[in-house]
């Protein structure tokens, strides 16, 4: 890529994850991924 496309991906990929971020650390969103965690943990083997 030449630079300024580079930078412009740059920018758009920690965007990106910024608002990732935010919607896996949301409350509900984070409810359910430490449900999921703790059913698998509980699981008898």
């Amino acid at each position: 890529m030449v630079t300024s496309e580079y930078a412009m991906g740059l920018i758009a990929t920690v965007a990106f994850a910024g608002l990732l971020f935010k919607v896996v650390t949301s409350g509900p969103v984070k409810a359910a991924l430490q449900a999921v965690v703790e059913s698998a943990l509980d699981v008898q083997f």
